[in-house]
C-alpha cells in the first residue's frame, strides 16, 4: 500500500481502495494545536466546542483536515435534539480518520451508533492494530468508548534515529499522525475526541514479523491484536519489524529507542528466534550468545524499573506423519526458558501453546491460521500463497489470546487492565476459524513480509 501522503489531493476518488479523513499539520490544525481535539462527525448541527467533519469536507493542506475518498462516505442525519449523536458518517467500505500528532500516547474516545438503527464497528489504529472488535450498538443507544493508542516516530534524540528499512518509510506507524480505520458491516461514527494519556502503562514489544504490526492484508501478528484486549490506560508500543533478530534490532537502534522512553511500571516483551538461528551476522548460538543478547534486553528494562517478559517463539506450521508439530527452532525456545529461570524473568511459553493450537486444528485445518490463500484472493495477488511461518488475522488473534494466558499465568499486574470481555481460553481447544470475523482493510497487496 502506498502511503496516502503520496496520493492525497483535494478531490474525491483518488486513493486506490482507501477512504481517508485527513487532518495535517502545517497551514491547518497541527501538532501545536491544544488538546483535546474534538470532532463532530456528520452534517447536522455542530456541537459546541467541536470541529465539523462532513461528508463533503475534502482535504486541503490549507484547511488541515478533510476527506479523501474513492468510495463515498454518507452523512446521515436523524431527528432529535442532540447535536453530537443526531448525525453520523457511514460507508459501505472501510474509512480512515487521520490527525497529525506529536509522538506520545493518546486516549481516543469514539461516539458510535445510530438513533434509529443498529450499528457494528471494528476500529483499527495505525498499521492495522486492532483496538475495538465488532462493537454493537442498539437503536437509539449511542455508545462512547475510549482506548489508549501509541503514536511514534523514528527519532530518538536530536541526533539519533531508528534506521528504518526502506519498506517502513511508508508505514502508517511512522508518519507522525494517528490513523483510525473504521470498518464493519454498519459503521456509524458521530464523534472523535483525542486527549493526551496521563501516565499510561506502556507495553513495549521487541521482535520480528510474528510480532510486528503487519501493514498489509492478509498478514497479521499477535502484537497488533494485543491492544484489543487491554483497557484504557495501557498503550502498546510495537517496535518489532519483519526480518529482525536480536543483533539487528540493536544495530538499527530500535532497542535504543525503547530505552529512551521506557519507565518504571512499563513492560518490555521480547520474542526472537526465527531469524537468530539463520546463518550470517545475526546468528547467535542458543545457550551462549542468544542468552547473552537477551540479557541486554532484560537489563534495559530492569535498569529503568520496567518489567521484562520473555516470549518463546511460536512454531512454524510443520507436521509429521502422525499429525504432530516438528520443532524447526532448535534449542532456542529451551535456551530462553532456562534463561528466564536463571534470571527470575517472567516467561510466556508461546512455543508450547502454539504447538497445542496447531495440533488441535490438525495438518489441514491449521492452514486457516496461516497465510494460505488461492491466487486472486486479494488485489494484486497473482499466485497462490502458502506461508507456514506468518499468520492471518485469525491465527494472530488466537496467538494473542495465548499471550494473555501467559500474562495471567505469570500473575503480572497487567492482568488488572484486561478488558471485561476477555474470556477464558485453552489453546488446545481454540475457537474455529469460521466462528471469528475480521473485516479486512482496503490495503491488501499480498506482498510477503521480508524475513520472518
Amino acid at each position: 500500500m502506498q502511503h496516502y501522503r503520496n496520493r492525497c489531493q483535494p478531490s474525491a476518488g483518488n486513493y486506490s481502495g482507501v477512504l481517508l479523513l485527513v487532518l495535517l499539520a502545517g497551514a491547518g490544525l497541527g501538532a501545536q494545536t491544544a488538546l483535546p481535539l474534538k470532532f463532530d462527525v456528520g452534517v447536522g448541527p455542530l456541537a459546541k466546542g467541536f470541529l465539523a467533519v462532513a461528508d463533503t469536507t475534502l482535504y486541503t493542506p490549507e484547511r488541515g483536515f478533510g476527506l479523501i475518498s474513492e468510495a463515498p462516505v454518507r452523512s446521515v442525519r436523524r431527528s432529535g435534539k442532540d447535536a453530537l449523536t443526531g448525525d453520523f458518517l457511514t460507508s459501505d467500505v472501510p474509512f480512515y480518520f487521520v490527525v497529525d500528532l506529536p509522538e506520545g500516547h493518546y486516549d481516543v474516545t469514539l461516539t458510535l451508533g445510530d438513533p434509529e438503527g443498529e450499528s457494528q464497528t471494528t476500529v483499527k489504529a495505525e498499521s492495522r492494530r486492532l483496538m475495538l472488535e465488532g462493537l454493537r450498538t442498539e437503536p437509539g443507544r449511542p455508545t462512547s468508548v475510549t482506548f489508549t493508542v501509541n503514536v511514534r516516530t523514528p527519532r530518538i534524540d536530536t541526533t539519533e534515529t531508528i534506521r528504518l528499512k526502506s519498506r517502513e518509510l511508508g508505514y502508517l506507524n511512522w508518519d507522525q499522525q494517528l490513523t483510525l480505520e473504521f470498518n464493519g458491516p454498519r459503521t456509524c461514527v458521530s464523534a472523535i475526541e483525542i486527549r493526551r494519556a496521563v501516565d499510561p502503562v506502556v507495553v513495549y514489544l521487541a521482535g520480528n514479523s510474528t510480532v510486528t504490526d503487519q501493514e498489509n492484508e492478509p498478514w497479521a501478528s499477535w502484537g497488533q491484536m494485543l491492544p484489543r484486549f487491554l483497557q484504557r490506560g495501557v498503550s502498546v508500543a510495537n517496535y518489532a519489524e519483519s526480518g529482525e533478530a536480536l543483533r539487528s534490532f540493536v544495530a538499527e537502534k530500535r532497542l535504543d529507542k525503547i530505552a529512551s522512553l521506557i519507565k518504571a511500571g512499563d513492560y518490555l516483551f521480547v520474542e526472537f528466534a526465527h531469524n537468530d538461528q539463520k546463518s550470517g551476522s545475526a546468528h547467535v548460538e542458543p545457550f551462549t550468545t542468544y542468552q547473552e543478547e537477551l540479557r541486554r534486553f532484560i537489563g534495559v528494562a530492569r535498569e529503568r524499573g520496567a518489567t521484562p517478559v520473555l516470549v518463546t517463539s511460536m512454531h512454524r506450521r510443520n507436521f509429521d506423519a502422525d499429525g504432530k508439530i516438528v520443532n524447526t527452532l532448535g534449542d532456542y525456545p529451551e535456551a530462553m526458558r532456562q534463561l528466564a529461570r536463571a534470571e527470575g524473568v517472567a516467561l510466556i511459553d508461546l512455543n508450547a501453546m502454539s504447538k497445542q493450537f496447531y495440533e488441535a486444528l490438525g495438518p489441514e485445518a491449521s492452514k486457516q491460521a496461516f497465510v494460505h490463500y488461492p491466487a486472486g484472493a486479494f488485489p494484486g495477488q497473482r499466485e497462490a500463497l502458502a506461508d507456514n511461518t506468518h499468520f492471518n488475522p485469525y491465527g494472530a488473534y488466537t496467538l494473542a489470546r495465548c499471550v494473555l494466558l501467559g500474562i495471567r499465568a505469570n500473575d503480572l499486574d497487567l492482568v488488572k487492565y484486561f478488558r471485561d470481555d476477555v474470556e477464558p481460553f485453552d489453546p488446545a481447544r481454540p475457537d474455529p476459524a469460521d466462528a471469528w470475523h475480521w473485516p479486512a482493510s482496503l490495503n491488501a497487496n499480498a506482498r510477503k513480509p521480508d524475513g520472518n
